[in-house]
């Protein structure tokens, strides 16, 4: 088993979100700051805990002498009529300009009628893949040991395309939309993924049994995509049949490409075989070179403000940005102290089973770099 973690800790030193800038050729196109040096990236606080699990990142960022310069932006107070939610079209303009951002958890208001936060970044930077990373982390025991698999969960359509009615009082529809162009796009994009990290076998989750129209649309491009990559094994697995897997063997599974709805479900199983969200790196891709990683987890806010957080899944995130930005040295020396503070075991928040303050645990990793 130590022989599997070091090489699975060794994959993920190249496993980012694109390690090559064949891959990212947006790469040099970059915003840089009036320093030469710095690269501008948007950072997107958040709400609850988000403001201090961030300082968190940038106070290791420093410590690391990571070269960014953050744009700051925060969820307003009233919706802006240009993107119909909380977030403002400066803030998505500096996404769009900077291409690379971090963003902490952002709460929604449930049936308040406001666009989704995330649904609204999802949409207007055209984020069409969350990636996942989940790996087993060495030191921290859960009831598995030998998780290493990623999830890709397309990230634009589905039943989260937002397009629900009243048909008639008392009766609701909501559209699921599946297309062509999306489905290829997640698919080419899981495959080469699988190809460019050393991956041997992609997973379509699907539910085409039943949904044969929009489902059956999926797997047809998933297969489609698939014959352009021999040396990668496909398979096709009914999304319950799925989840009753990942519980009995997570080992089964290597990448996993999937549909919205499915894709939100799957990612969060995930995370829970591994010790939770608190522990899960994401980070969104788009169309033109964009890469936004993010927390996935709540903003928590019955412990905002008291200094208990946990920052390690948005350190995690913010390694993933560096990859993509081929800041691969300061990517492993930030992982590697992340990874030493958790299995030591002397400084853990309680949500990792320790007595551990946010700013403590913020501390020790940057005393391991």
């Amino acid at each position: 088993m130590a022989s599997q973690i070091v090489r699975r800790l060794a994959r993920s030193r190249v496993d980012g979100i694109f390690s090559s800038s064949s891959s990212n050729p947006s790469f040099f196109n970059r915003s840089f700051s009036s320093d030469s040096n710095l690269i501008r990236a948007t950072l997107f606080p958040g709400d609850g805990i988000g403001p201090e699990i961030a300082e968190s990142v940038k106070q290791v960022f420093r410590t690391a002498d990571v070269p960014i310069e953050w744009e700051e932006h925060y969820v307003g107070t009233e919706i802006d009529p240009r993107t119909q939610s909380f977030l403002t079209w400066e803030s998505l303009e500096s996404v769009r300009q900077n291409k690379v951002g971090l963003k902490g958890p952002m709460a929604t208001p449930i049936g308040k009628g406001h666009r989704s936060l995330n649904l609204t970044l999802r949409k207007e930077l055209n984020l069409y893949a969350n990636v996942r990373p989940c790996y087993s982390l060495p030191g921290y025991k859960t009831k598995y040991d030998d998780v290493d698999l990623i999830t890709i969960r397309e990230n634009t359509e589905g039943e989260y395309s937002g397009l629900e009615h009243q048909v008639v009082r008392g009766v609701v529809e909501s559209l699921k939309i599946i297309t062509r162009q999306a489905s290829l796009r997640v698919a080419e994009y899981a495959f080469h993924y699988a190809k460019t990290h050393g991956r041997e076998r992609v997973s379509a989750i699907h539910k085409a049994n039943i949904m044969q129209k929009t489902d059956g649309l999926f797997l047809k491009c998933c297969r489609e995509v698939a014959e352009k990559y021999p040396e990668i094994v496909y398979e096709e697995v009914v999304i319950d049949n799925c989840c009753m897997m990942l519980v009995k063997n997570p080992a089964l599974f290597d990448v996993l490409v999937m549909p919205n709805l499915y894709g939100d479900i799957i990612s969060d199983l995930c995370a829970g075989l591994i010790g939770g969200l608190g522990l899960t790196p994401s980070c969104n891709i788009g169309e033109g070179g964009i890469a936004l990683a993010e927390a996935v987890h709540g903003s928590a806010p019955d412990i905002a403000g008291k200094n208990l957080a946990n920052p390690t899944a948005l350190l995690l995130s913010s390694v993933t940005m560096l990859r993509h930005l081929e800041l691969h040295d300061k990517a492993d020396k930030i992982q590697d102290a992340i990874l030493k503070t958790i299995a030591e075991g002397k400084y853990r928040t309680a949500d990792l089973g320790g007595k551990s303050t946010t700013t403590d645990f913020t501390k020790a990793i940057c005393d391991h770099i």
